[in-house]
């Protein structure tokens, strides 16, 4: 007998769906992490010529590239989007009136 798999709707961040504690938080940071290692892999680095770009260890790179969001803090990955000749801004605002809680997003330019 089959039994009928449910089905559900993602809220479109992963880590919320799951349960994870601040999830808006840690879904910026994989974004800005996804973002580091986009802007590696466009350059065509080599985890040796990345890691010397960054001055991190090769290991660390890897962990980069492959997702290990663990292993990098928010102002770290912010450190290496500079090292890759990136801007980073950050506007602080007061949440709008319809909005039950204050949010934090990440906005990516070309």
């Amino acid at each position: 007998m089959k039994t009928k798999e449910k089905i559900h709707r993602g809220t479109g961040n992963i880590f919320a769906d799951i349960k994870v504690a601040y999830p808006e938080r840690i879904l910026a940071r994989a974004q800005i992490m996804s973002s580091v290692a986009e802007i590696i892999k466009k350059r065509n680095l080599t985890q040796k010529e990345a890691s010397e770009l960054l001055d991190i260890p090769q290991s660390k790179v890897s962990c980069l590239v492959n997702g290990k969001l663990s292993m990098f803090s928010l102002d770290h990955l912010l450190m290496l989007l500079n090292k890759l000749g990136r801007d980073v801004e950050i506007i602080i605002k007061p949440k709008l009136k319809e909005e039950k809680v204050a949010s934090t997003h990440v906005l990516v330019a070309a």
